[in-house]
């Protein structure tokens, strides 16, 4: 055998051990020459007698993250071209048989006649996980950082590697249903009570545990395969059976408003497979798989929250000239919830933080913060008492500006107002000088403007969170005219380290994700102006794809920063600036009854002290009219949701505040939600097609005002009949 990605040794035991550790990565991934590798082990395996059985582990600091999705987006490629070429009857044969490549592969590995064990440290996801399932033995390391799962849905796909049918096996239905469709991660405890896993042992030990079931009589039978087999739930045609498949349609259907044709496909797959003998059940897999690995949903998952995404925590927009800076302290001006966000995700990852505040009291409530944060991992097992103990030590909370002295970068993150914000640049700059990079958390203010106020304003540069900080994994960095390469480089160097995921865009009012989400915000409020229900409004948003409705949206975000945003720009811009419909709503809800959103309890929502959320019944004064609920077209409520946000993404292109596609679709999804099945705001544009994006526009505006109007780039683009992705 040519083995390049595995070691293949067989002991004086007889037993073998295969060491996956591919050459020049950190991480082992499934590709072409990998299958192909593990199926000449497999058959050396099989012919061999002297082979008894074989231990499959992993030479890197983890097991696998699964297949490398670029190789299913070359698939998909390939069926293009042979469609032209060979026809579709020939075209979908050969795409079939590919997808279904490595499923067979897992296949002959589990009925090969020779037992295999698995030994699993580090993350175990997707492919390789479904490896872990067609291996007779799995044995798990006992630590924190040993997690298996199957993550495929979170791309728009499924496991088609055999992942539904073991899976289902293995679990009671309902269990399999939960961990397919949420596509969570587990740990080595949790994957051996849900039955995924047999044996839990120390690192050191789990080779030698994998091989001892193997010479202790392991069975290279899978239970599946027995004569006496049945799944745990029972046969689906039984009243138990069939006690699970309309709660879980049901369950489908709410969670994801049939956007997403992944998690269907995977209540096919276990519905039909299960009534099968496995080798049939995986032929069903295998069609579903090959269907959806086929569609607009997963194409523009996988180019956006995979490929698209790993270029730019990669450094895809790092100036190259630029050489590594080495941070080990910053300071954070501003202990607020934001700030206080900040310095717990930057401690957390190592760092050192100084917590400044206007006095010593305002700075220990940030630390407190931090302190609350850390303590919620402890509780539910996601840290140590004593990691908790380090990071607190890390995060210095002071009202002195000079304890910044020492700082490789400030970072600021005080009430978004120029005043203060000026202030607290001209104190912070006293104490650390010009040269070290200074980064304004400012969510609208632009940065240009506000360097102004900079000793050396090309070492100024925005650092846009979200939040809630330790959860939001997007952060937008804004280069004001001035700001240099050095700046920016130190500003995705931290974003880095902080394992967040950096989109760089150009100054401008609102930077990129906040022009979009104040867009869809505004268009939740000129809908209660219109007299749509307010219900309807959250619903419909939501049935768009939305994770959360623009007025819960605003609600968390806070109505009071919402309405001083809009007066900061009627002050910086004119009347003209603002939407007169947003106004009223906003100055109905602030200034008129005194409710600020989440943080004060009243909002478009009330928040009792225990209970649920309901919506305000004082909204309805904030309808011009009264229209009948059953007359509102919902899917035009839907469309305009989404078409809101992407006209505003696509004005920003034109406008060259965001310069790349992936940005603006990677930062659409994770910044503020944009409907993922669509692969991000200019993915939907150009999955629905640019002239038909631009005809609904004009539709839209026609109906509802030049909001909904098209820039000019669009309609160039419609005419050429081209697209953002040129290349797709």
């Amino acid at each position: 055998m040519n083995l390049q990605n595995f070691r293949f040794d067989v002991g004086a035991d007889g037993v073998a051990l295969l060491t996956w550790d591919m050459p020049g990565r950190s991480m082992n991934v499934i590709t072409e020459e990998v299958m192909s590798e593990l199926a000449q082990v497999v058959e050396k395996v099989a012919a061999d007698a002297a082979i008894k059985g074989c231990v499959i582990a992993s030479g890197k600091n983890a097991f696998s993250g699964g297949a490398d999705l670029s190789m299913l987006q070359k698939s998909r490629a390939a069926h293009g071209k042979a469609l032209g070429e060979k026809g579709a009857e020939e075209a979908n044969r050969l795409f079939f048989e590919s997808a279904r490549k490595l499923s067979q592969l897992y296949r002959r590995l589990e009925t090969c006649g020779k037992p295999f064990a698995i030994a699993i440290h580090g993350v175990c996801l997707g492919g390789a996980f479904e490896l872990a399932l067609a291996c007779h033995h799995r044995v798990l390391a006992d630590d924190d950082k040993t997690k298996v799962g199957l993550p495929e849905v979170k791309v728009g796909l499924f496991p088609g590697a055999g992942g539904t049918q073991r899976v289902a096996r293995i679990m009671p239905t309902g269990d399999a249903l939960q961990f397919l469709f949420k596509g969570e991660q587990l740990s080595g405890k949790a994957a051996k009570a849900a039955g995924l896993a047999q044996e839990l042992a120390p690192q050191s030990e789990i080779v030698s545990r994998a091989k001892d079931w193997i010479l202790g009589g392991g069975k290279a039978i899978a239970p599946w395969d027995q004569k006496d087999f049945k799944p745990p739930s029972g046969r689906i045609f039984s009243p138990g059976g069939m006690m699970i498949w309309m709660p879980a349609n049901a369950i489908y259907r709410r969670e994801t408003y049939d956007n997403y044709p992944a998690v269907k496909a995977i209540l096919h797959c276990v519905y039909e497979g299960l009534q099968l003998p496995i080798d049939q059940g995986l032929t069903v897999e295998a069609r579903w798989f090959a269907h959806i690995l086929r569609s607009k949903e997963a194409a523009a998952m996988i180019r956006s929250l995979f490929l698209s995404k790993n270029e730019l925590d990669k450094g895809a927009r790092r100036p190259k000239d630029e050489p590594p800076t080495q941070l080990k302290k910053i300071g954070v001006l501003g202990a607020g919830f934001m700030g206080a966000g900040v310095g717990y995700v930057s401690a957390l990852n190592g760092l050192e933080v100084v917590l400044i505040d206007r006095d010593q009291e305002s700075a220990d409530k940030g630390k407190a913060t931090i302190d609350k944060l850390i303590s919620g991992q402890v509780s539910r097992g996601k840290a140590t008492a004593s990691a908790k103990e380090a990071l607190l030590a890390r995060v210095e909370a002071t009202p002195d500006y000079e304890r910044l002295k020492g700082c490789d970068l400030i970072l600021e993150a005080v009430f978004e107002d120029r005043a203060v914000k000026a202030e607290a640049t001209k104190r912070a700059q006293a104490a650390v000088g010009p040269d070290v990079v200074f980064a304004s958390n400012t969510s609208t203010l632009p940065i240009t403007s506000l360097a102004e106020t900079s000793l050396k304003p090309e070492n100024f540069i925005g650092v846009h969170f979200f939040s809630p900080v330790e959860k939001m994994l997007l952060v937008e960095i804004i280069l004001g005219e001035k700001t240099s390469d050095k700046a920016l480089a130190t500003a995705l160097d931290f974003v880095r380290m902080i394992k967040k995921t950096p989109i760089v865009v150009n100054d401008s009012r609102g930077f990129f994700a906040n022009r979009c989400v104040l867009a869809y915000v505004r268009e939740g409020q000129t809908m209660l102006v219109e007299g749509v229900p307010p219900a309807m409004i959250e619903n419909a948003a939501r049935m768009a794809g939305m994770p959360v409705g623009p007025l819960s949206l605003n609600d968390e975000v806070g109505l009071d920063l919402g309405w001083k945003i809009l007066q900061a720009t009627k002050k910086d811009l004119g009347a003209a600036a603002v939407d007169p419909a947003q106004e009223r709503v906003l100055g109905f809800l602030v200034e008129k009854n005194g409710r600020f959103g989440r943080k004060n309890g009243k909002g478009f929502y009330d928040y009792p002290a225990s209970g649920k959320k309901t919506l305000w019944p004082g909204l309805a004064g904030l309808a011009e009219k009264t229209l009948d609920p059953d007359a509102i077209d919902v899917k035009e409520l839907e469309r305009r949701f989404l078409v809101a946000q992407a006209v505003e993404a696509a004005r920003t292109f034109a406008e060259h505040v965001v310069t790349d596609p992936r940005e603006a679709d990677v930062g659409s999804i994770l910044g503020f939600g944009f409907a993922p099945f669509t692969g991000g705001a200019l993915s939907y544009i150009d999955g629905m097609g640019l002239k038909a994006f631009v005809a609904l526009c004009d539709t839209l505006a026609a109906k509802y005002g030049p909001r909904f109007a098209p820039p000019q780039l669009l309609r160039d683009m419609a005419r050429e009949g081209e697209t953002f992705y040129r290349a797709a």
